[in-house]
């Protein structure tokens, strides 16, 4: 079994300050929350960055300045830039952060509801992502909200709409409105990859730990963070990502399972040495 790969979502597009204080917003807030999810454990940070009043953005030139900061200090960590952005946005305002060619990025496997939002991914659209991606040399993290979208992006991989062999998922359980954050959900997915493939699972809202053991004796890999939930236990607010980042450390040593470096998640992930 491979080494346990932790991803921390540290922001997200959503969640605010009112919520929990430790939300980061600016620059240095961002380079902190990372930081500290890095130092803890984690070896990929699932990247949305936000304008200094917390509005969400996928302004290049934002990113840049964030991934550019964050390397300062993490020079090692996996970064995944979002290009889910937030509900509303276009594709194109979604698509910036890939003009910055970074070795992985997200792409969000269909449409699907959102609590009382609908998050729109619609096949031209995906067809466009994959595109991008393909131009780019870009590794995507397949982001699965629902049954379907697995189904949906592998006859996609099969027509060589979008990267291929190798893949890697992200089984995003619990939105509302979206596939339960189950083990037998979990299970189903996962048995449907093709061989080779890597996978992640994530819970949001109050399942972000419910499919945490699950997936580390089932050899996957485990994404928390602020994006997903923003507390530590139940009526607990964490006060950084680190603290959700370590209790999933604390969970792999009792169940007996290493932490992956970023040196060896990239190994994991077929991804080349940064230099």
């Amino acid at each position: 079994m491979d080494k346990l790969i932790i991803t921390a979502a540290i922001c997200g597009a959503e969640v605010t300050k009112e919520q929990n204080p430790a939300v980061p917003y600016t620059v240095y807030e961002i380079v902190r929350e990372a930081k500290s999810a890095v130092d803890a454990g984690a070896a990929i940070v699932h990247l949305h960055v936000r304008e200094d009043d917390g509005t969400p953005t996928q302004s290049k030139a934002r990113f840049k300045e964030c991934i550019d900061a964050i390397y300062k200090v993490c020079p090692d960590v996996i970064l995944i830039p979002s290009t889910g952005g937030a509900v509303g946005m276009t594709a194109e305002e979604r698509l910036q952060p890939t003009e910055l060619f970074p070795e992985m990025a997200t792409l969000d496997c269909g449409t699907c509801n959102f609590g009382d939002e609908v998050f729109e991914n619609t096949m031209p659209m995906m067809r466009e992502f994959g595109k991008r991606m393909l131009e780019n040399n870009i590794k995507p993290e397949y982001e699965c909200f629902e049954m379907g979208h697995l189904d949906t992006i592998l006859t996609m991989a099969r027509k060589g709409e979008v990267p291929g062999h190798p893949m890697h998922f992200n089984f995003v359980l619990g939105v509302p409105g979206c596939t339960s954050a189950t083990i037998p959900n979990l299970c189903w997915l996962v048995n449907a990859i093709p061989a080779g493939s890597t996978w992640c699972a994530t819970g949001i809202g109050r399942h972000n730990y419910t499919l945490v053991a699950p997936a580390i004796s089932m050899g996957g890999h485990v994404r928390v963070g602020f994006e997903d939930s923003l507390y530590l236990g139940r009526g607990v607010l964490a006060q950084s990502n680190g603290e959700l980042v370590a209790k999933v450390v604390r969970l792999a040593k009792e169940l007996g399972r290493a932490v992956a470096t970023p040196a060896e998640a990239r190994q994991i992930l077929g991804l080349a040495p940064r230099q």
